[in-house]
């Protein structure tokens, strides 16, 4: 220690030390007291740091497993049951919105679980179902149909009414057709009894770009329909065959659920679509009113309980994004869908 820290004069707080017992015990200087002090602050707020960081990297992890937990349940339930809880008697809703289609909301699988459900509930007096969508697939419709039908004569003191809103077109008439009665609102949109297929001939196009199409096939019918290659009069024929095969079959199943309701008029199964007071002066439907209508005086149950099956969260954000709106302009443009209009 030099002679300059030897002669300084101790800070009033510093406290000799004492010396200990024993021979050759050296004397430590009064800035050591200081310095301990020091060392055990930095060495308390080291422990008091790593403690904090140790919570905050528990309350992180607990907040990372919360949300992977919240997403795996999001992705692998895509969709919300509709089932409200209840004990009364009530009145059972199955919703067809939009586009009757396999990978859409309104398919087959979807509508008929939900009918599945309200039919084996024992507090469901009746079904309605509520619809608002201009068609589809005739696959997917039949499919309902046919399951509409097959639940009336499982459960025969359940009726099904169909309620039409805005529109009830093609595929979405032809599951309409099968209910005990169907209902729409007076400037509803009902019918379009009729079969569409669509596309496009881009060889026009080809030709101006100078493009070649280069197109490889084992069997003489396999690129039929080619939007890519100049349309076959053969091709076109049989096409138009399917069309109407697919038509009878509509017609068929409107008459086999409608019966002797349906005015005599040949306009009925063209296509055309009617207003919902010109719909039941052709015998299409058989009242005008709405879903709470029918259930409050027709059915005679107010109450109505939702049994749809309906859209997760994680897809509707997705469908908002419009990540699908590439893939069905594409679709549009090289396909050749048969769809009931």
């Amino acid at each position: 220690m030099s002679d300059w820290d030897s002669e300084k004069t101790p800070e009033w707080d510093d406290k000799p030390v004492e010396p200990r017992s024993g021979r050759n015990q050296p004397r430590l200087p009064p800035e050591s007291g200081r310095d301990w002090k020091l060392i055990e602050k930095l060495v308390m707020s080291l422990q008091s740091e790593q403690r904090r960081s140790r919570r905050w990297g528990v309350f992180f992890k607990f907040l990372t497993f919360a949300y992977l937990f919240a997403l795996l349940v999001i992705v692998w339930s895509p969709f919300g049951g509709g089932l409200e809880a209840t004990t009364g008697k009530h009145t059972a809703i199955v919703e067809i919105n939009g586009p009757i289609s396999a990978d859409e909301l309104s398919s087959a699988d979807n509508i008929v679980g939900s009918l599945r459900s309200a039919f084996e509930q024992d507090n469901a007096v009746a079904v309605i179902l509520r619809i608002n969508s201009p068609g589809g697939s005739p696959v997917q419709s039949g499919y309902v149909y046919d399951e509409i039908k097959r639940l009336r004569d499982e459960y025969p003191e359940k009726k099904v009414y169909a309620v039409i809103s805005d529109i009830g077109a093609s595929g979405a008439y032809y599951i309409a057709a099968a209910a005990d009665e169907i209902y729409a609102n007076r400037a509803s949109l009902v019918g379009s009894i009729g079969v569409v297929a669509g596309g496009f001939g881009f060889t026009g196009v080809m030709d101006k770009l100078g493009v070649e199409r280069r197109l490889y096939t084992a069997g003489e019918n396999k690129a039929f329909l080619d939007p890519f290659s100049p349309e076959q009069e053969g091709e076109v024929e049989f096409w138009q065959s399917v069309l109407e095969n697919t038509h009878k079959q509509f017609i068929e199943a409107v008459k086999q659920g409608r019966g002797d309701r349906l005015a005599n008029d040949e306009r009925l199964f063209s296509g055309l679509v009617w207003s919902g007071e010109q719909a039941l002066e052709l015998g299409l439907v058989d009242g005008l009113g709405s879903a709470s209508h029918v259930a409050r005086q027709v059915v005679g149950q107010e109450e109505l309980v939702d049994y749809s099956r309906r859209k997760g969260p994680l897809r509707d954000l997705v469908d908002q994004l419009g990540v699908s709106f590439g893939q069905g302009v594409a679709s549009q443009l090289v396909e050749s869908r048969l769809e009931l209009r």
